[in-house]
């Protein structure tokens, strides 16, 4: 004999205790998920215990927060701290990521900054169920300041993360100072590699030109968009004062005396009194907590008869 054990059809059966608190949940998660639309899966409403970070200004805020407890992996370009790839599982380059590396760490939570590839692996993690954070790149004040509120509340670290970006923007307002004392701004080439003869530089709306435009200086490259090449003819015309590279990459001309011998640099303003400088690339490109502080001191290498003072705003809580 088959037997219904329920409640009968005119007394509707009341929802119990756990039911109704898995309710309220299901409600604060769905209002969660229209103030950060970047974050998906089952980490969302939940601290992440097992966070893998892709993007070095990622691992860096991580650190900055204090939640480094939490990381399990980061990409090669988390190069600060440098305990970062030390302590932490490197799972390769920020755009040329394994899906199976990543998973094979049981995250709970993969927080990637944009631009951050391939898109095949990034797929691949999605559709796995893992908890996904898409942190927007932004290279303004404000959007410096937003990228670490976002990695803040991904972390269940709204407060600390706060704080970092209030003063992380009046670090950027004490730059803005310094800007303003600057008389004839100085042209600078970021160059960001060298290959064949040929010259890669930073134009209009890329990173270099940000960092560039925030030292209070004027893209040599603003005719050209995003990172490309620039012919020997283009540059000797756009008659760079100061020549910005990247320390400690595979292209980098390690003196001030090979770069300026080649024809494109030998007949700059730069090359007559051999200014280059060559400073890290996360300090210089990565738009985190210490970018205030990479623009001041890139400010003083360009103008250095103007005896830029070091930013006084105190360091973060």
């Amino acid at each position: 004999m088959l037997m219904r054990i329920g409640f009968p059809a005119d007394r509707p059966r009341q929802p119990d205790r756990r039911e109704l608190c898995a309710a309220i949940g299901l409600t604060l998660l769905a209002a969660l998920s229209l103030w950060l639309p970047g974050l998906s899966g089952p980490a969302l409403g939940q601290a992440p215990q097992r966070v893998v970070a892709i993007g070095g200004v990622i691992t860096e805020v991580i650190y900055a927060l204090g939640r480094q407890d939490r990381i399990v992996g980061v990409d090669s370009t988390s190069q600060f701290p440098a305990e970062a790839l030390r302590d932490k599982a490197n799972i390769g380059y920020v755009r040329a990521v394994s899906a199976e590396g990543v998973l094979s760490l049981n995250p709970t939570l993969v927080m990637t900054i944009e631009g951050a590839g391939p898109p095949g692996a990034l797929s691949l993690l999605g559709e796995s169920g893992v908890g996904m954070a898409r942190i927007p790149e932004d290279t303004s004040a404000e959007g410096v300041a937003a990228k670490i509120e976002a990695i803040g509340a991904a972390l269940d670290a709204a407060e600390p993360a706060r704080r970092l970006a209030a003063q992380t923007q009046a670090r950027f307002a004490e730059l803005a100072t310094l800007r303003g004392t600057i008389g004839k701004p100085r042209r600078v080439l970021f160059v960001l590699s060298l290959q064949n003869g040929r010259v890669m530089v930073g134009g209009r709306n890329s990173s270099a030109d940000a960092i560039i435009r925030h030292a209070g200086a004027v893209n040599v490259a603003d005719a050209i968009e995003g990172y490309k090449t620039m012919t020997d003819e283009a540059i000797m015309a756009g008659a760079p004062d100061l020549v910005l590279m990247m320390r400690n990459t595979a292209n980098h001309v390690t003196t001030p005396e090979e770069l300026f011998a080649m024809p494109a640099f030998a007949e700059t303003p730069a090359a007559r009194q051999k200014r280059l400088v060559a400073m890290d690339g996360l300090y210089l490109l990565g738009f985190g907590p210490r970018t205030p502080l990479a623009a001041r001191d890139l400010m003083a290498a360009i103008y250095p008869e103007a005896a830029i003072p070091p930013l006084t705003t105190a360091s973060a809580p």
